[in-house]
């Protein structure tokens, strides 16, 4: 519908321009503009509701309804018509409200009288402000023409909620971004830390949405518009001959020029918004049929979303310069990329994400970093500000957005009893991990990062037990040169000052998937073509590895490993590719590793069942904790509906890992356990009662669990396990944790 240039809607928005400007206080506002709203839409009824919370509305404003029902009538989300609006996120009109579906009759209000009903959302992208609402006598549906102008006053009262014009006293009228907000995600990263928010992406504020002017508003967009293709343009120009990146960019581009987009600004403009404020409400809409969307159309309205932010600089000039990052920074971000939170530092305090998941790149670079992260915490980029106070506990997957004095003195508390722990583990920091009953444990450390390194003597780590190589292919945009991995694993082979440092080989595929390699298509990539699956079947990449690693070693001892073997076959197969490197090596005169260790990551539970030739081919073996309890219960660990419902301390995992111990015993191959649950204290203490004497984990995580270690009988645990195993319990935690509480 193309709204006609002396339209209603225009008229509408300079008369509320007026009344934003004459009326005093955010009350006094708000009775003005249900006042004016009712009278230009010739209704008996204009009220305003607005969010008191997340899940609760609150009856603010109001002509034609019962006065006194202003701050007393809440509902939830979803409750009555006014909720049914809010929930949706789009208008809803009808000529018999009561009649209509999800009515919900409000005694102190006195609207059984009203037949007709129009509500529509106050909202600014994707963030819920509240519900404005006509409502008349007259049986009848409302126009598409008095809808659109409803909709548009709606972004006006949106745009004003963000600059604080409606504050005032109760709940649902308190400063926008002034209120402690608590958000609940998901723990990607343990830990606790106390900062300052740092935008990834700062908020673009609009400070005048209502124009004056159409047609000089028009032109500003068309002007920015063309600048906006031309930059996308340059974008696949610069892409020539990548075909991936190309297709990418080609639709991009598809939205830049799409003509029905700059229509719909162009009809919002000569409504009455200026330029900028069009185009949010297009974006706003834009995330509202995201919600709902299929994945595939998610990923393409969100090429149309990020568009729309770059124009919106364009119009705003904002967004160009995010300041300088403080000395205590958060960053709070809907997502982030690996080499984008790389490019970060380790200056970064904690990283708090409306988004990703616990196998994400970003991850990973935190947990390399040892910083909180927090995943999943929906709405904070809506709603934190830079320079906001914010509490991070990685711990419980929570952050706390301008906390209150006593949510701040309790988080003070964590973290002095934190950095007590830690000078606890310092003292320990060079003494051997051997058991109360005599059992000598190695510690080892997780790295991927040459940023990691300098942990190494600072932890008490024995070594390198794990080397992730993946990330300095999942950081750049084409493949890495031999000399470039060579030059890199050289540089971390001597930061490790002689202690072991075992590399594995590239792990990629499932939820690492590198920019310059063609996505597959798969309905569950876990269980797809992945790490060794990938370099047996496209070997070059896998042999310029090997090769690297051989240079890098320089007659040094190597210890290599191959990932997510799954049958002996691969395994072997894969151990030939670096036996014939070895010869090529020696051919072109290149010195050869003074000693020599090819081992594989147990990583599936078929492994645990391999023939014994398995087991004496490889020289160690090392448990990949994270897979192989994924794919022993069936539980996504990208899923957090099912992840959680699995103890690592369940019966059954336990009796594969003491399967997996024997089986390596029988043949003497050296065996360890890599992952999270590594650097879990009570896991690591029934690991290694289960006979385990080698775990691998983050540099952080060593303290806790060498102090454990140190006051443990791996005995007296190995028998808790065993009686909680013959009485029939699922889980060993209960009676292992009842034993801890009485030592």
């Amino acid at each position: 519908m193309s709204a006609p240039r002396d339209s209603d809607s225009r008229k509408l928005l300079r008369r509320l321009q007026a009344v934003m400007a004459e009326a005093g206080a955010g009350q006094e506002r708000l009775d003005r503009i249900v006042d004016l709203v009712a009278n230009s839409m010739e209704t008996e009824v204009c009220s305003i509701y607005l969010h008191r919370d997340e899940q609760t509305l609150e009856l603010c404003a109001t002509k034609g309804l019962n006065p006194e029902s202003v701050h007393v009538t809440r509902m939830r989300v979803g409750e009555g018509l006014v909720g049914r609006v809010a929930r949706r996120r789009g208008p809803l009109n009808t000529a018999d409200a009561p009649g209509t579906k999800g009515f919900r009759y409000m005694p102190e209000t006195g609207e059984e009288v009203f037949s007709s009903f129009l509500g529509v959302p106050v909202q600014r992208l994707g963030e819920r402000l509240g519900v404005l609402v006509v409502q008349s006598k007259e049986a009848r549906e409302f126009t598409e023409d008095e809808v659109y102008a409803l909709e548009v006053v709606a972004m006006v009262l949106a745009e004003m909620a963000e600059l604080g014009a409606f504050v005032g006293e109760g709940e649902a009228l308190k400063p926008r971004h002034a209120q402690q907000v608590l958000f609940k995600g998901v723990m990607g990263q343990e830990g606790a830390t106390e900062g300052t928010v740092y935008l990834h992406d700062p908020r673009v504020v609009i400070t005048n949405p209502v124009s004056e002017d159409p047609e000089k508003e028009c032109e500003r967009l068309r002007t920015a518009v063309d600048e906006l293709r031309l930059s996308v343009d340059r974008m696949l120009s610069q892409a020539h001959g990548d075909r991936e990146q190309e297709e990418v960019i080609e639709a991009f581009r598809m939205f830049a020029y799409s003509r029905s987009w700059l229509r719909r600004m162009e009809d919002d403009i000569n409504a009455g918004l200026t330029a900028e404020a069009a185009v949010e409400k297009e974006q706003t809409a834009t995330r509202a049929k995201m919600r709902n969307a299929d994945p595939y159309l998610r990923e393409r309205l969100a090429d149309l979303d990020d568009l729309s932010n770059r124009l919106l600089r364009m119009l705003t000039g904002q967004g160009g310069d995010r300041g300088a990052l403080p000395d205590n920074a958060v960053l709070v971000a809907r997502n982030i990329g690996p080499g984008e939170l790389l490019d970060y530092g380790r200056k970064l305090r904690g990283v708090v994400l409306e988004e990703g998941s616990v196998g994400s790149h970003a991850a990973i670079v935190a947990r390399a970093w040892a910083i909180p992260l927090v995943l999943q915490a929906r709405g904070i980029t809506t709603e934190a500000l830079s320079g906001d106070a914010i509490l991070v506990d990685g711990d419980q997957g929570i952050a706390h957005l301008r906390p209150d004095d006593m949510v701040r003195t309790a988080f003070g508390e964590k973290l002095a009893m934190a950095q007590q722990a830690q000078q606890r583990y310092a003292s320990i920091r060079d003494t051997r991990c051997v058991t109360e009953d005599g059992a000598r444990v190695e510690l080892m450390m997780n790295a991927g990062l040459m940023a990691d390194l300098p942990s190494l003597p600072t932890s008490g780590a024995e070594g390198v037990g794990l080397f992730r190589t993946e990330l300095q292919f999942l950081t750049r945009n084409k493949v890495p040169r031999r000399g470039e991995l060579a030059s890199l694993y050289a540089r971390v082979i001597e930061a490790a000052q002689g202690l072991p440092v075992t590399f594995r080989t590239l792990d990629i595929g499932s939820d690492k998937v590198l920019p310059y390699m063609k996505s597959q298509d798969e309905p569950n990539p876990a269980l797809g073509w992945r790490a060794i699956r990938v370099g047996l079947d496209k070997p070059g990449v896998m042999r310029m590895q090997l090769q690297a690693l051989i240079r890098a070693h320089e007659g040094r001892p190597m210890n290599v490993m191959f990932p997510f073997i799954a049958q002996m076959e691969e395994f072997l197969e894969a151990r030939g590719h670096l036996t014939r490197e070895l010869h090529r090596e020696a051919s072109l005169g290149h010195a050869l590793p003074e000693t020599l260790k090819v081992g594989a990551m147990l990583e599936t539970p078929s492994m645990a069942f391999a023939p014994r030739r398995f087991f004496e081919e490889a020289d160690f073996i090392s448990i990949g904790g994270n897979d192989l309890k994924q794919f022993f219960f069936a539980a996504d660990r990208e899923n957090e509906r099912v992840r959680r419902r699995y103890d690592t301390l369940n019966v059954s995992f336990l009796t594969l890992i003491e399967r997996i111990v024997g089986r390596c015993a029988e043949t003497e191959t050296p065996v360890s356990f890599c992952g999270e649950d590594a650097g879990r204290p009570v896991e690591a203490l029934c690991f290694a009662a289960m006979g385990l004497r080698c775990l691998s984990m983050r540099p952080a995580s060593i303290g806790p669990v060498k102090n454990i270690l140190l006051k443990a009988d791996l005995g007296a645990v190995r028998r808790v396990i065993e009686a909680a195993r013959d009485a029939g319990e699922q889980s060993v935690r209960p009676a292992v944790m009842e034993y801890l509480r009485r030592r």
